[in-house]
């Protein structure tokens, strides 16, 4: 097969006219993993595979081009094949032929019957990085994603030809409808990619869309009326499926919209009509790209202020439940994109009002009405964008909700008033501490920071086995985190490890670590220096310096020797389980962050056992 590196193209036959370089061992298939959401990477020649992206040689990205060639040609090959797991089960020509020759020599190149030493390495390495940066989620749901983390070629894999050049798809999601599809082990080297053009975002809706028809004559709406405000229903789903459920579910999930919206009629509490829909999509997973492609469609040339503010406001509410697909993020991250600037403001504004002149059909009277209606005062719809922006970011890295406890009425509202009020979970410090001025004025420290300390010490942490290392229940830490999001700490908390695994969570899920980024290379460069790494907290900024030296004093605690024969933490599993929430290694390679984790564990270990925090008692 032919592929052309730069537009993507490829097929059978050679291209006229052009020179054609043969593959070698500088080539490097990018595929897909579903089960992490992460791309890894195959040489055809070596039969190595990677996670990291190699540099310096030429990746041919199969996983975008087999997408891009999913059911553009379903008149043919319509014959499933029992290794494709393509979402609609049909096959293009390219497909079948490689189908075919996967089944001939899948007993000799299955990538889990090479013994690669460097293979192995890698998933040593990946092993111990889990095990160093996990998050709070349960145990067994951790332990049964790392499994598939360490082998990205299982059952729902097809097998790799290496006289081929594609790959069958990974895309699994529509047809997996279970409860609570987010919990499990997030892999936390995801980087978001750059907002795609406007003409790639064509390219994309025109392969997967799933085309309405109107008029007793059934013709075919065009891409711009499908992604168009519609006041009517529709009869099936707006992305290409072959799952009934789902296409059954996605009629429902309009009308959820449109009423969310005030779009239709319905005598529902707002906050209910969320509540439906968002559990419908946190349950189905395949439901959540539907709502979004939905929720794009009527947010686009809406000439009613109100009715487009809730749409974006019911997109930022999702995206604190659940995120959309990888195959999906770039798209709506596109969409997003281009509405973040008050120049799209005004484009929006200047757009309703062209629409408006276009309705002179209508009564004068409702064209009164929808013009007032854009003129209500209201936020920007830039102020949405940025912030579905912002969460969509921090939604691709560390998943949506999670646990088995449906979404309640609480979390929506709380989900809703983050728009305009920031959370004290994933903002910055300085953000934190404006928002606490009114309330705790003479505070220097994060109220978060100090009440979920002082609670663990409260509940007997320094007396609890494996405490930061055991997680709490994740539905009671759950709960626990959308009351501390309203200055709340409940009286009623028996478990030390459910503050202490939502304390991880706040240093974890801060905008900027703790040790903000220009400090880490002086981190990881001075691991082994007591002196040299209590030098680089007295070069933090005074707020960072605080947080950090309270967080030290607080693990001193833990770190005393009558403490460590109860808790079985000593200095160096406090330092292992802390590091990773304080440091953040911005590299994607494998190796260099699990050389620099154990370089973080040991400079947290060097702060712990040597830096001076004395001072820090009695401040609040």
């Amino acid at each position: 097969m032919y592929v052309n590196l730069t537009t993507g193209e490829c097929g059978w036959d050679p291209p006229p006219n052009l020179r054609v370089r043969q593959s070698d061992e500088n080539q490097w298939w990018e595929l897909f993993d579903q089960n992490n959401n992460r791309f890894y990477y195959y040489n055809a020649i070596t039969q190595q595979t990677v996670w990291h992206r190699p540099q310096g040689c030429d990746i041919v990205p199969l996983a975008r081009l087999q997408a891009m060639k999913r059911n553009s040609q379903s008149e043919f090959g319509t014959s499933q094949h029992r290794n494709s797991t393509s979402s609609e089960g049909q096959n293009t020509p390219i497909q079948i032929t490689l189908l075919q020759d996967m089944e001939k020599s899948k007993d000799n190149i299955g990538l889990e019957k090479r013994p690669e030493t460097e293979r192995d390495t890698l998933t040593a390495i990946q092993q111990d990085v889990v095990r160093q940066k996990r998050t709070y989620e349960k145990i067994d749901s951790l332990e049964k994603n790392v499994s598939s983390l360490i082998n990205p070629s299982s059952s729902d894999t097809a097998q790799l030809s290496t006289q081929c050049g594609t790959i069958g798809s990974h895309s699994q999601e529509e047809n997996n409808v279970q409860s609570g599809t987010n919990v499990g082990y997030q892999f936390p080297f995801h980087t978001i990619r750059k907002p795609i053009s406007q003409s790639s975002m064509t390219d994309w809706a025109s392969k997967n869309l799933n085309m309405h028809t109107q008029g007793i004559f059934r013709r075919r709406l065009s891409i711009a009326n499908m992604l168009s405000w519609n006041g009517g229903s529709i009869k099936k789903p707006m992305l290409i499926t072959s799952n009934d459920t789902i296409k059954k579910e996605a009629c429902e999930i309009f009308k959820l919209i449109q009423i969310y919206m005030g779009d239709r009629q319905a005598r529902m509490d707002r906050n209910n009509v969320a509540l439906i829909t968002i559990t419908k999509c946190w349950s189905v997973q395949g439901l959540r790209d539907e709502l979004y492609i939905q929720l794009i469609r009527q947010t686009t040339d809406n000439m009613c202020y109100q009715s487009l503010a809730r749409g974006w406001e019911l997109m930022a509410i999702s995206l604190a439940f659940f995120s959309p697909s990888p195959k999906f993020q770039s798209y709506l991250e596109g969409y997003i994109y281009r509405h973040l600037s008050q120049i799209a403001d005004e484009n929006i504004t200047q757009r309703i009002k062209e629409l408006l002149d276009l309705k002179n059909k209508k009564s004068s009277k409702s064209r009164k009405k929808r013009k007032q209606s854009t003129e209500d005062e209201g936020l920007p719809i830039s102020t949405y964008a940025r912030y579905c922006y912002r969460k969509l970011q921090k939604v691709a890295i560390t998943g949506g909700k999670k646990g088995l406890r449906k979404p309640t009425v609480e979390e929506i509202i709380h989900a809703k008033n983050a728009i305009v009020t920031p959370s004290l979970f994933g903002s910055s410090l300085e953000e934190i501490m404006s928002r606490q001025q009114d309330m705790y004025p003479d505070n220097k420290l994060p109220w978060v920071q100090t009440q979920l300390s002082q609670q663990v010490l409260r509940l007997g942490g320094e007396q609890t086995e494996g405490i930061f290392r055991i997680p709490g229940d994740i539905d009671e830490v759950n709960a626990l985190k959308l009351q501390v999001d309203q200055w709340k700490i409940p009286n009623n908390l028996s478990d030390p490890n459910i503050p202490a695994s939502l304390l991880k969570l706040w240093y974890r899920e801060l905008e900027e670590p703790v040790i903000p980024q220009q400090f880490y290379k002086e981190c990881v460069s001075n691991y082994e220096n007591p002196d040299a790494a209590v030098a680089v907290v007295e070069l933090l900024p005074e707020l960072n310096k605080l947080v950090l030296c309270y967080l030290i004093h607080f693990l001193q605690i833990f770190a005393q020797p009558i403490n460590v024969g109860k808790t079985k933490m000593d200095v160096n599993n406090l330092a292992m389980v802390m590091a990773p929430n304080c440091l953040r290694c911005q590299s994607d390679d494998p190796r260099i962050i699990f050389e620099n984790t154990r370089k973080e564990m040991s400079f947290l270990r060097m702060l712990i056992v040597h830096l001076d925090t004395s001072f820090i008692k009695g401040v609040m």
